[in-house]
């Protein structure tokens, strides 16, 4: 184990840790005991059938999702909806490779895909608070990976969905963009074939993930129309330094290849022999698909070809020329544009 004082409820906080018990995995072998971080606002009804569930993304946690997108008087009302933000596994606050103790820990963590986080969502929803309808599930990227996987997985409970920002299936073109995020990081000599004492010991390779992520996460608008300066960085180096590696300095390396390895092999065709159509016509949420326009990671035209194949779906673009890392809520009209096509969906009879 790491001790790595990032991931805390000081920093992350409020949330629960919720021990589910040993979590069988697709890749073979098992979490003895696999606890999910999980972040809860509201209150779930007597019907139990006000819950939404929230997978987070890549490198986020519940905090981002608790600060930028929940609140009364938004689609996502703790007033009216009993909201859970599951923290995925691996990503430094539910089991993960930094904080699990013994032979599993650290650069021996065993391999885990999207439909392991949903398997253990799906346990649980159901053990640890009997609920058997979700109202909706709504995530971003990797996010949007698991709610395209629970739609698929369990079309019965899952009422509505709403993946933003991410793909049922996940491209070659973004299998190769996510294998070079990892290369930043294992390239490292640091690194050590992931067997560091502590986590600033990668501090070049988290380095160069952030540059990385600061080429692909926003777009070339962003930077033509100076939107760093708009989010008060006056420089391009004082973009990069405070706000791209200020953020992703901190985490563990570990974690985040835990996650790039899920992202990379996102695909809910697995359960259909390979056949995308087939298994997203296997959905009977209502599902509003919403893409960032000038995403480089989940292009619109990706998302609505998938969008293309779920039945009854409708596609629902966003823009901004904050790109993927609109998601971080640095682009108020991005902000207020989801916020209203949650609203809708959630106003349809499902």
């Amino acid at each position: 184990m790491i001790d790595n004082p990032y991931y805390s409820q000081e920093a992350h906080g409020p949330y629960e840790l919720m021990n589910i018990g040993p979590l069988e995995l697709e890749e073979g072998g098992s979490l003895a005991n696999c606890t999910l971080a999980v972040a809860t606002h509201g209150k779930l009804n007597a019907a139990k059938d006000n819950a939404i569930l929230v997978p987070t993304w890549y490198s986020g946690t519940s905090k981002i999702w608790e600060q930028v997108y929940i609140g009364q008087g938004r689609a996502l009302d703790p007033d009216k909806y009993f909201i859970l933000v599951v923290n995925q596994i691996g990503n430094g606050l539910s089991t993960s490779p930094h904080n699990t103790p013994g032979a599993q820990g650290g650069a021996n963590f065993p391999k885990v895909r999207i439909g392991d986080d949903v398997r253990a969502q799906h346990k649980l929803l159901t053990e640890r608070f009997g609920i058997g309808t979700l109202a909706l599930v709504v995530g971003g990227s990797m996010g949007a990976q698991q709610t395209y996987e629970w739609a698929v997985r369990y079309p019965d409970m899952v009422q509505r969905a709403a993946p933003i920002a991410g793909t049922a299936k996940n491209t070659d073109h973004d299998f190769l963009f996510a294998e070079t995020l990892a290369e930043t990081i294992t390239s490292d000599p640091a690194f050590q074939d992931g067997n560091y004492a502590q986590s600033s010991d990668v501090a070049a390779g988290l380095r160069r993930h952030a540059k990385l992520w600061a080429v692909m996460g926003w777009s070339t608008e962003f930077y033509q129309q100076g939107r760093p300066a708009a989010l008060g960085f006056p420089t391009l180096r004082e973009f990069i330094d405070n706000f791209m590696v200020g953020y992703f300095a901190p985490m563990d390396p570990n974690d985040l290849l835990c996650m790039a390895w899920k992202w990379q092999r996102g695909d809910v065709s697995r359960h259909t022999g390979g056949d995308l159509k087939a298994a997203l016509g296997r959905v009977k949420a209502k599902t509003f698909v919403m893409p960032v326009s000038h995403d480089m990671f989940f292009p619109p035209a990706d998302c609505q070809a998938e969008q293309q194949l779920v039945p009854g779906s409708e596609f629902r673009p966003i823009g901004s020329i904050d790109g993927h890392l609109a998601l971080f809520g640095t682009d108020p009209n991005f902000i207020a544009h989801l916020d209203t096509n949650l609203a809708e969906l959630l106003a349809t009879p499902a």
